[in-house]
């Protein structure tokens, strides 16, 4: 029997209690050149070897399959682009002509398999044919988010070393336009590191210089390269390489394989996301971030459906309905956005104003991930779409879903604020501090068994010491998440925030996480969040920030003391929730994630740094100053 015909307790506890026959049967929908020796290689834990002997290709798998099984002129990716006005679709054959072409200009540099590429590109197709360029002929990508600041793509530079780089000209902001070339210049000289060839895609809005001899314009480079066929390679080899901020300042290079990460994908957008091939799969996030490699690019094409590039924002291109027009315009049929996104436009437009103008009749899911939804921020969607909307919870390390409801097997009950159970391969328990299992319902340190299921990253790249020491010696035979939260009676995971953002409040362990649930519930709140701050007397104390919807006007002092009011209603005045400040924007990453831990050492008058990844470094500003009027930190 095929396991799309069974439940997902069934369907779970194989995956378990025999992985390798569960994930032998998924790998059936890869197309192998050589089958695996063996499926799961554990010989060197705590690392895991999946797929061990098979030889494949994932760019084949991506495009060729696609077109020798009668598809290709399928739409395979639509690039729809509000700040330059632009809507291109290519047939699964344009997009794999013109990657076999990068890929044979690659290789006319010397780009060989296994050396490193560098792609420095904002949301435009040349970085998704980049991606499957390497891909194609075993070079290990490495994208970097475009516009990130010279200092840090030179650590990334310094760690990969790559034998050419990958840029365009510009990115283009809702009202600005931010030039690359002098950045990858600057990062290049300050990684200390050669880089032999720096192949440019010149945009309208900015042309960039060629001033050195390493430089040359990507349509040149594309003009003269002859197509390159797909290399065999080994299902361990690596894929790519994705940088994620370090506990240490220095950048961890997450290291994906090509077998594990192809079975696993291609089973989710099945099984998760309900796909079917041909449809159209719409993950609003940027090919720099994890959810960009797996849901834009490898997800989506290797399974055959239509993957949307969109080079834009959910608000201001050109207002709050830009995510519903493009739903509309390219009939997606299941979205994939961070609910940072679905708060801005709740901000913008409360009432759903702007979905009413569009037809959205093909979107029968909306899923959400980067940070827990809150549940009000939920029902929102949910009554307004009138769709399942699902909060679901991975990392840049697991590459795909931990948790989630899986819609493609059965949909299970939904309860806003978890993301709902553990997928297959994942044995999610919850710690305490000693490495005991605590009680459903308890917060505690969430954690997976060993081995990881496939699509997880397999070390840090060139780094298996320091993989060890991050990852799983805290708790020897699980890998550690980082991630606090508690699993209840029913088997749901409540993913409560970071554990750095369990609190301790004379001496109760208390989530941010739960206050900023109580604090969104409120009618004129946008969107919030909770840090812990020092506190003589307690340890530490909660302060609330928060972010009123547009057109709401109140005096401060009032709504202050609804919130706190509401907290102690909700959650008791073991809290000791008191301190609540309203501010314009919270400071976020450029994937949405808020900053709480920089706005804890803003208010504890601790130095900073500014983060690379964030998206206006001003509202750090603007935070400062609105704690200074209410006497924080302290000393000041």
């Amino acid at each position: 029997m095929g396991i799309q015909k069974v439940g997902y307790d069934e369907i779970y506890t194989r995956s378990l209690r025999d992985p390798e026959h569960f994930w032998g049967e998924a790998a059936e929908q890869v197309s192998w050149i050589r089958p695996w020796d063996r499926v799961l290689d554990t010989s060197n834990s705590p690392f895991t070897r999946w797929f061990s002997g098979g030889v494949l290709n994932t760019c084949y798998n991506a495009l060729d399959r696609h077109i020798e099984c009668g598809n290709g002129d399928r739409i395979a990716l639509i690039y729809d682009s509000p700040v330059t006005s632009t809507i291109r679709k290519y047939t699964y054959r344009e997009l794999r002509d013109l990657v076999a072409r990068c890929a044979g200009g690659l290789r006319g540099l010397g780009v060989q398999k296994g050396d490193r590429v560098v792609i420095y590109m904002p949301m435009i197709p040349e970085a998704v044919i980049s991606m499957l360029a390497c891909a194609r002929i075993g070079a290990v990508h490495s994208v970097v988010f475009g516009g990130f600041a010279p200092r840090e793509l030179a650590s990334r530079i310094r760690d990969a070393r790559p034998k050419a780089v990958l840029i365009a000209s510009c990115g283009i902001e809702v009202n600005r336009i931010i030039p690359y070339k002098p950045l990858i210049d600057e990062a290049i000289s300050l990684a200390g590191v050669p880089v032999d060839h720096c192949m440019i895609v010149q945009r309208p809005q900015h042309r960039a210089e060629l001033s050195e001899k390493r430089d040359r314009e990507w349509a040149g480079f594309m003009d003269t390269a002859q197509p390159a066929e797909c290399v065999p390679l080994q299902a361990t080899d690596p894929l790519y390489i994705l940088y994620t901020s370090g506990t240490t300042g220095i950048p961890k290079g997450v290291v994906r394989d090509c077998g594990g990460h192809l079975v696993a994908l291609l089973w989710s957008m099945k099984h998760i996301y309900g796909l079917v091939p041909g449809e159209t799969f719409w993950a609003a996030s940027d090919v720099g971030w994890v959810v960009g490699h797996s849901y834009i690019t490898y997800a989506p094409l290797a399974f055959g459906s239509t993957s949307i590039l969109y080079e834009g924002k959910s608000v201001g291109t050109p207002d709050p309905g830009a995510f519903w027009r493009v739903a509309s315009d390219h009939r997606v049929h299941v979205l994939f956005c961070a609910p940072t996104a679905l708060r801005a436009i709740k901000r913008e437009d409360p009432e759903g104003t702007y979905m009413k103008k569009y037809d959205l009749s093909m979107l029968r899911t909306l899923f959400l991930a980067g940070e827990r939804c809150d549940p009000d921020t939920l029902a929102w969607a949910r009554s307004r779409l009138s769709i399942p909307v699902i909060d679901h919870w991975w990392q840049t390390e697991t590459g795909w879903a931990i948790g989630a409801n899986p819609v493609g097997i059965s949909m299970l009950s939904v309860k806003p604020g978890s993301c709902t159970k553990a997928m297959p391969g994942y044995d999610v328990h919850v710690l305490d501090d000693r490495g005991c299992e605590v009680t459903p319902g308890i917060t505690g340190n969430i954690v997976i068994r060993l081995p990881l299921p496939p699509g997880c990253f397999t070390t840090l790249w060139q780094k298996d010491e320091e993989c060890k020491r991050t990852y799983y010696t805290a708790y020897p035979g699980y890998y550690l998440t980082g991630d606090a939260g508690y699993i209840d009676d029913e088997g749901y995971l409540w993913i409560m925030g970071r554990t750095d953002d369990i609190i301790n409040t004379a001496g109760h362990r208390l989530s941010t996480g739960a206050m900023e649930e109580v604090l969104a519930s409120h009618p004129d709140v946008a969107e919030c969040a909770v840090t812990g701050v020092a506190d003589e007397v307690k340890g530490e104390i909660p302060i609330g920030f928060v972010v009123l919807k547009a057109g709401v006007q109140r005096e401060n002092g009032d709504l202050v003391r609804e919130l706190v009011h509401l907290v102690r209603e909700r959650i008791g005045p073991i809290a000791s929730f008191k301190v609540v400040v309203v501010v314009s924007r919270l400071p976020k990453t450029r994937s949405g994630k808020i900053l709480r831990g920089v706005m804890k050492k803003i208010a504890d008058g601790e130095r900073y740094s500014v983060p690379a990844t964030i998206e206006d470094p001003a509202v750090l500003t603007e935070v400062a100053e609105s704690l200074l009027g209410i006497g924080y930190p302290k000393a000041a």
